[in-house]
């Protein structure tokens, strides 16, 4: 249960914070780009089961994959795409969290 809060607590909730603290003039679009970040799990379709909860998403799926990984990393490096890139960063962190907390 701690892990499931954990989780999305990252996904949901770290994401207002940053977008409240970093971005207050314009927190509440900041906070959909970064809760967006949570469109590449679509993914997860692409594997049999969709959803299994004892399996590490990153370096698993292809949305997850360490290559799309340094992608996300130039993203976040370019100041244009900073927020997409921190989206998208902030997902691999909430999932790499939930890989460390496995059984």
């Amino acid at each position: 249960m701690l892990r499931f809060f954990i989780h999305y607590g990252f996904h949901f909730i770290f994401p207002f914070l940053i977008a409240y603290v970093f971005y207050r003039k314009k927190y509440f679009r900041t906070y959909l780009i970064l809760i967006s970040g949570i469109l590449i799990d679509i993914d997860h379709l692409w594997a049999s089961p969709v959803f299994d909860p004892d399996r590490c998403s990153v370096g698993f799926h292809f949305l997850h994959s360490y290559p799309l990984i340094l992608l996300y990393v130039v993203l976040f490096a370019v100041k244009r795409t900073r927020i997409v890139g921190l989206a998208l960063l902030l997902h691999i962190l909430a999932d790499a969290i939930d890989c460390l907390l496995m059984p």
